[in-house]
């Protein structure tokens, strides 16, 4: 019991452990629609697609979080502009509309770290130092997850029938473009909640992981959300006791625990059929 409970005596650790659930809250719960929609990719895009945004505000003096997140709506803007109207034969599939946003971006900030010099001190956002999370930071992280909370229970039944059928949705006067395009949004501000825990490079990882290993055991979409966020807040408070007893960092162990739990359940899986 005291390798479980002394490390939480420690503010830091408390604040911690804060943070990683704020953010697997609204990462795990609307991974699940990143999943079922087949959208995993635009979560990887989303992590990277920040640093155009990192280098400007480094260079700048403003802050980094501001800048990955002013980076990233862009670069779902610039998704959902290339693949609307794929319905109608008048846009690009989404995997095609994110890979060339994605290079597009990046290569925009490969530029602009040479041109700027902005590559500096990114190391830590770059990697995730949840153990140095501010107060400005928690509160971004929990504004985020009430936010992507409140958008996914006002919006399910519209987010379901498109993630099914968007082109029966488009006949009944559902716009699946413009949800497509919220959902983009919304993965953007996960993902720039998700930076400060386990950097740009996982944040895919948190985004996609525990709603892949919820796909596992359900195929309804409310039952999906609520295994993905207990499998994301267990990776966040398992992760961080591995970190503090073994001194590793907090969010590489956070994401190994949540493909750990992955491959275990795959296993079990199996082993049932």
């Amino acid at each position: 019991m005291a390798w479980l409970l002394d490390p939480w005596a420690f503010g830091f650790m408390r604040e911690a452990l804060a943070a990683g659930l704020a953010a697997a809250t609204s990462c795990a719960a609307l991974g699940v629609y990143v999943v079922f929609r087949r959208m995993a990719f635009a979560g990887e895009a989303m992590s990277h697609t920040t640093l155009p945004g990192l280098v400007i505000a480094q260079s700048q003096g403003w802050s980094l979080a501001f800048g990955a997140l002013v980076s990233n709506l862009l670069t779902a803007l610039g998704i959902g502009a290339a693949a609307g109207g794929v319905a109608e034969r008048r846009g690009v599939r989404d995997d095609a509309a994110i890979g060339v946003v994605f290079t597009g971006m990046f290569a925009l900030g490969v530029i602009l770290s040479s041109v700027l010099g902005g590559s500096r001190d990114l190391t830590h956002l770059i990697l995730g130092n949840i153990l140095s999370v501010t107060g400005g930071d928690l509160t971004f992280m929990v504004a985020t997850a009430v936010l992507v909370g409140l958008t996914l229970t006002l919006f399910h039944k519209e987010l379901e029938l498109t993630s099914y059928d968007a082109t029966y949705a488009n006949l009944i006067g559902i716009g699946a473009t413009r949800l497509r395009l919220g959902v983009l949004v919304l993965v953007a501000l996960a993902v720039v909640s998700g930076v400060q825990v386990v950097g740009v490079i996982l944040t895919s990882a948190l985004l996609v992981t525990p709603a892949a290993t919820a796909a596992m055991f359900t195929r309804r979409l409310l039952p999906m959300m609520v295994i993905a966020t207990a499998l994301g807040w267990g990776a966040v408070a398992a992760g961080l006791l591995l970190a503090f007893h073994a001194d590793l960092p907090a969010g590489a162990s956070i994401v190994a625990v949540a493909a750990g739990t992955f491959v275990v359940a795959w296993i079990v899986q199996r082993a049932r059929r």
